[in-house]
């Protein structure tokens, strides 16, 4: 029997969080390197499964199969494609930076009262940390769809209480009122996507009724579904599909967010602190565009493509709204989450293009966009905790104060607004060539997004970096060595992906080609004008 190495990836951070949840609480420190250590066992588990992982291979490697509940057909059952091996590695990298970039977030502050403190326990902050990463994980590489629904809700728990309990300090209002708008951002997020869960859970449980004629019985096995789909002895009546696919999507819309289903994420990560609001977005959210490729185009076929124009034009409105909204925010963290709107519009739009270069243009923007998220967020974190405010009025001239604190921050700007030489800008560029060549209009579209990208981010370090310095800023310090080693990373991986993206699209590609025969699709053949 082979080494299970996608249960180990799992099961790492998980370990590692009831590790650092045991350490004594006067041993602050000690969790954090433990919770590290953790992190960068993960790291290494999942590099093996990215070396492991064959591109030309089955499509879907590392398999590990084990009865679980039988008598209602449900598995305990993993695997990885390309797309999947691609998330799992963006996780597994992003979070020791952010351990690293949150590493006093949560000690408690000297004005603080022991009642206050309670509430803010170092090894609980990292600990659910790590938890959420091993449920993300598992999200990632599980095949069995009540499986996956497990850890999908799961997470929430844990993100309930990293939103409300451990949120960000720097603030213009009271203690006691920013308690009450992290307790809203939490309780906000939580509804919205156990709303979403809920409506999931009736859709599966309506999936495996109609598997319920198959050889076997009802099952919850991704493989053996699409399998018996392809081979026609699994056929949906047409209006069930259409309602099992609306139960699976909606849920996944939530989670990314999509417009109209995005009003949680400028509360929970304005509430946030920045590895924690890195963690949404970066992370979490990239489980509901993940499963759209492999469970709304996998399973319901005939269904996806239904849906597809309402689906494109709820993407393009996600675009540009988002860019609008962030183009007017006065809070920078709330203006990197609108911003992250209108990048999962692109994502979302690039994924219903039915098109290899839009789904793989799809599959790279969810990997880019959480290292250009990660870059700029942090440091976005780095300069509130030196002003403490998260008001942009409140800064200026901090690039003659924080010179590398500043460079830092236009780089990630410029990443988030698909520069090119980043990686951002492979994403994006795929997504709208995927895009033109069947959905023409919606292309043109979508290009109004990359002008607005280019106003909010150069708007926001106009007003931040440039110009007079500030007198409250004039003794601002740079980055530390900490803060440093946290983000310039996360920097070089931008360039070298903007620059040699060919290790990742060789990854995404093959599975990229499976997604598109399950839902029956081939990229346009190109329409050349004969010559006279």
């Amino acid at each position: 029997m082979s080494f299970p190495l996608l249960t180990a990836t799992v099961l790492a951070p998980a370990i590692g969080a009831v590790a650092t949840a045991v350490v004594p609480s006067a041993r602050r420190t000690l969790a954090k390197w433990v919770a590290l250590a953790a992190s960068v066992v993960t790291a290494v588990l999942a590099a093996l499964v990215l070396i492991r992982f064959e591109p030309g291979g089955d499509r879907y490697q590392l398999t590990e199969s084990h009865a679980w509940i039988p008598d209602f057909g449900v598995s305990y059952e993993l695997g990885v494609d390309g797309i999947g091996v691609a998330l799992v590695a963006l996780t597994a990298v992003l979070v020791p930076f952010l351990i690293g970039a949150g590493w006093n977030d949560a000690d408690p502050k000297e004005d603080e009262t022991p009642a206050g403190r309670r509430w803010r326990p170092t090894q609980g902050f990292f600990a659910l940390i790590l938890m959420v990463e091993a449920m993300v994980v598992m999200s990632f590489v599980a095949t069995d769809i009540f499986l996956f629904y497990i850890f999908f809700e799961a997470m929430l728990i844990p993100m309930y209480f990293l939103i409300g309990g451990f949120g960000d300090r720097a603030g213009e209002n009271s203690e006691s009122q920013q308690a009450k708008q992290r307790s809203y951002a939490a309780v906000k997020f939580l509804l919205y996507n156990l709303a979403g869960g809920l409506i999931m859970l009736a859709a599966i449980i309506g999936l495996y009724v109609a598997t319920s004629d198959l050889p076997g019985g009802g099952t919850f096995s991704l493989q053996a579904i699409t399998e018996a789909r392809a081979s026609g002895e699994l056929t949906f009546a047409q209006n069930t599909e259409r309602l099992l696919f609306l139960g699976f999507f909606i849920a996944f819309a939530i989670k990314a967010p999509l417009w109209p289903l995005h009003t949680w994420l400028p509360n929970a990560m304005g509430e946030s602190t920045a590895p924690v609001a890195v963690l949404i977005t970066a992370v979490v959210d990239k489980v509901g565009t993940f499963a759209m490729l492999r469970f709304c185009l996998g399973l319901f076929p005939e269904a996806s493509a239904w849906a597809t124009p309402v689906v494109i034009a709820l993407a393009l409105v996600s675009i540009v709204y988002g860019a609008l909204l962030a183009i007017g925010q006065r809070d920078m963290k709330r203006l990197i989450a609108y911003a992250s709107i209108s990048h999962f519009g692109f994502i979302v739009l690039g994924i219903f293009a039915m098109t290899s270069q839009g789904q793989s243009g799809a599959t790279l923007y969810m990997v880019n966009h959480g290292i250009a998220t990660a870059a700029l967020m942090l440091v976005a974190g780095f300069l509130i905790s030196r002003r403490g405010s998260r008001l942009i009025a409140d800064y200026g001239g901090v690039q003659k104060t924080a010179p590398i604190l500043a460079g830092t921050f236009l780089i990630g700007g410029l990443a988030t607004l698909s520069l090119p030489g980043t990686g951002p800008f492979i994403s994006e560029f795929l997504v709208l060539v995927g895009t033109f060549t069947r959905y023409p209009v919606a292309g043109i579209i979508a290009c109004a997004g990359i002008v607005l990208a280019a106003l909010y981010v150069l708007i926001l370090y106009q007003r931040t970096m440039t110009g007079p310095v500030r007198p409250e800023l004039s003794r601002m310090p740079d980055l530390r060595p900490r803060e440093l080693a946290v983000v310039a990373p996360l920097i070089a991986l931008l360039i070298f992906l903007g620059v040699f993206p060919k290790p990742l699209t060789d990854i995404v590609e093959p599975s990229v080609q499976h997604t598109l025969s399950d839902v029956g699709e081939s990229d346009p053949e190109p329409e050349l004008e004969a010559r006279r």
